[in-house]
């Protein structure tokens, strides 16, 4: 059977989709080693940053991916400063046409950014990384207003991904209070797709599907049941479904009640940067599970759009028409 590429992603245009959780901004800063003058007041030679280009990341990067495939309207919840990087962020999404008015504006809190250092010559990172994070809990607040957004919205789309991507103590816009929202929405809407990424607490989520990486989720494992065992894992969360990718190994789908299936990656010889894969994977998989109802197939799609965006420098995006190119070099039966 061939597969159903022309009714996957023609599906895309009927579907809404909001990501909820940790939306940063990406600041991508070219700097020219040659220009590196001491400071004449402490001496320490500048990094001269000449040129940067500014991207929605983390759960942004999952709606970039979602507008590149030309979902029919993608939105953002978060929590973001009221500071310039917010106002850059804000402008960031709005340009790529990503719906941001849902998100919760307050003075109290460091809009979330990286800043990656790129040198000019050779177009590597080789600088520490820039990291503005918020070192204590979301306020109240902001919480309860988050909450509120979240429950009171919710019944307008048709995916909910959420991006728990702090990996600091104090965790981020993800809390107990929003996890809690997202199972009470699971079991009043079950035929909605709710699709988890959580870096440090998958194991911390109920009744949604959990999409950790090989490494997290042995983590999460060894943290729970003390084991490496991704069927128990399923079973704590009461996950309809368990997705572990393996990087170039392909995913693996965890359901109860089947056998483990692992769904091998698109081959790609020479990957250029595989940061975002799993967004980019996220993205494909969470709407084109809510098209075709088959995990083995939405995964296999979510394949192929990581497939494109890790032949792209950063966190790259993929279109209709080159996952249409790529699927024809490398045809899925």
């Amino acid at each position: 059977m061939a597969f159903p590429f022309e009714e996957i992603a023609a599906g895309f245009s009927a579907r809404r989709a909001l990501v909820v959780g940790d939306i940063c901004l990406d600041r991508w800063c070219a700097y020219d080693p040659h220009a590196a003058e001491p400071s004449r007041e402490t001496g320490i030679p500048r990094t001269a940053v000449i040129a940067s280009e500014l991207t929605p990341g983390a759960g942004g990067t999952i709606a970039n991916n979602l507008a590149a495939l030309e979902t029919g309207h993608t939105a953002v919840l978060g929590v973001i400063g009221e500071d310039g990087h917010g106002w850059e962020l804000r402008r960031a999404l709005g340009a790529r046409g990503i719906d941001h008015q849902l998100c919760v504006s307050h003075p109290g809190v460091c809009t979330f950014t990286y800043t990656k250092l790129l040198n000019r010559e050779t177009g590597e990172e080789d600088l520490p990384r820039v990291d503005f994070i918020n070192s204590t809990p979301l306020p109240p607040e902001a919480e309860r207003e988050l909450v509120s957004r979240l429950r009171s919205n919710a019944e307008g789309f048709d995916v909910i991904l959420v991006s728990d991507q702090a990996e600091t103590s104090a965790g981020g816009v993800v809390t107990a209070a929003v996890r809690e929202c997202l199972t009470s929405l699971a079991l009043e809407f079950p035929e909605k797709i709710i699709w988890v990424d959580s870096r440090l607490r998958p194991e911390l989520f109920r009744k949604v599907i959990v999409k950790p990486n090989r490494d997290e989720a042995e983590a999460a494992c060894r943290r729970a049941v003390g084991r490496t065992d991704f069927a128990a894992l399923r079973a704590l969360t009461e996950s309809p479904l368990l997705a572990v990718t393996h990087g170039e190994g392909g995913v693996l789908l965890v359901r109860e009640g089947a056998e483990p299936a692992m769904v091998p990656t698109v081959p790609v010889a020479r990957p250029v940067d595989i940061c975002g894969a799993g967004d980019s994977f996220s993205a494909g998989c969470a709407i084109a599970l809510s098209i075709t109802h088959d995990p083995v197939t939405a995964a296999r799609f979510g394949n192929l759009v990581a497939s494109v965006t890790i032949m792209k420098k950063g966190t790259g995006t993929a279109s209709r028409r080159e996952l249409r190119a790529q699927l024809d070099r490398h045809p899925l039966a």
